[in-house]
């Protein structure tokens, strides 16, 4: 049986950093640099390195390792998009015109590129409406209670910490009153997303013969920026490996929320710095492992899977 995670916030009391438009300018163009030095650290793929999953004349499929940029960005980073376009070439000849959705960094796994032009509609529009099924795995901080469940909550830009993501409560919200959006930027005052999260506890195990952590099957059903990070963060079990929204990560802490509304089973303090201790370093783990949607052009069923690293 599922057992959905959606807390209310209406009677929370918590405390709210109050920043000026000023502030959070200043925040996001740091953090922005800093995000566009970690960019200029992505690996080189060869061509001829690239884990083809699945090819014909429409799309390829590729297991992307950790490390490696999706695209190149506006500085031209190394990146799976460029060694893509290098083996197969497209139909436009342009390598953005293969692009129809993206892998973090960090993340391995599973990514869909277009060869032709009407693959590249075609894989847009399931995007779009939310017909292809991509599924993960992840590795998260202490044993998870639950077999399975759902976590449902709403995020929105941190505004503290931005340009990352948190979960969304009504006192969040009341402190974006009167911002700048000319200064803080018309994505840090959007409305709240709604967002799902299915998950399935595959395994309870320990990290190297010490620590305990879970392995999880994750179903992001809305898809939102950093979804699975937050929401893993904010049932108290973050991912292993996460510098972000992990143990001492760069974003709010608990995916923004207080230490008060977490679930009992939430990983300790102490848990959490063991095993980011054991974990410095490395690659953090979660992994798109598996994608299932409809050929854009054939419409055959395709299911296509692919072995976590970790």
């Amino acid at each position: 049986q599922n057992n959905p995670i959606a807390p209310s916030f209406a009677s929370t009391a918590t405390t709210l950093l109050c920043l000026s438009s000023s502030d959070i300018q200043a925040k996001l163009k740091a953090q922005m640099a800093k995000l566009q030095e970690r960019d200029r650290s992505s690996k080189a793929i060869s061509p001829d390195d690239l884990e083809v999953i699945y090819e014909d004349e429409h799309i390829a499929v590729i297991n992307k390792p950790s490390g490696v940029l999706s695209v190149p960005g506006k500085e031209d980073n190394p990146s799976l998009n460029k060694a893509v376009f290098d083996r197969f070439g497209c139909e436009s000849n342009r390598m953005d015109k293969m692009v129809v959705h993206r892998l973090g960094m960090d993340t391995s796994g599973l990514i869909v590129f277009a060869l032709t032009d009407a693959a590249l509609r075609g894989l847009n529009t399931l995007f779009r409406t939310r017909k292809i099924t991509r599924k993960y795995e992840a590795l998260v901080c202490g044993h998870v209670t639950n077999g399975n469940g759902i976590i449902d909550l709403p995020l929105m830009r941190d505004y503290e910490f931005p340009p990352y993501m948190r979960v969304s409560t009504e006192e969040h919200q009341r402190a974006l009153i009167g911002l700048d959006p000319e200064k803080v930027g018309k994505k840090i005052l959007e409305s709240p997303k709604p967002s799902v999260t299915e998950y399935e506890v595959l395994a309870r195990e320990e990290l190297d013969g010490k620590e305990d952590v879970t392995r999880l099957a994750l179903t992001s059903i809305s898809g939102r920026t950093h979804q699975l990070n937050v929401h893993c963060a904010a049932i108290g079990h973050p991912i292993v490996g996460d510098a972000v929204y992990g143990y001492g990560g760069e974003a709010s802490a608990n995916g923004g929320l207080e230490e008060s509304m977490l679930p009992e089973d939430r990983a300790s303090e102490d848990l959490q710095t063991g095993i980011a201790e054991l974990y410095a370093g490395k690659t953090m783990c979660v992994h798109a492992n598996s994608i299932t949607f409809e050929h854009p052009i054939t419409r055959e069923k395709l299911s296509l899977e692919c072995t976590a690293p970790f």
